[in-house]
């Protein structure tokens, strides 16, 4: 099937807005955790994900500092 042969889209995609779960928080949360299909899934944003490796957890460490001194890292 080719691009030409499907219909053109007639409304536009809806988009789901997740918001972090941590008390207070209206931050956007791109990071979703659930264990299995039949529990809904829990969103956080980044700096209050529960599951985060080693190396994310020292990155955001690395994050906060900047942010600390005065340096922003993008």
């Amino acid at each position: 099937m080719s691009d030409t042969d499907m219909p053109p889209l007639t409304k536009a995609p809806e988009m789901y807005v997740h918001y972090c779960e941590e008390e207070g928080r209206t931050e956007w949360s791109g990071w979703g955790n659930s264990p299995s299909p039949a529990v809904t899934t829990r969103w956080w944003c980044f700096a209050h994900f529960p599951h985060r490796s080693y190396e994310q957890e020292q990155a955001l460490r690395r994050m906060i500092e900047a942010a600390e001194r005065g340096n922003i890292i993008q």
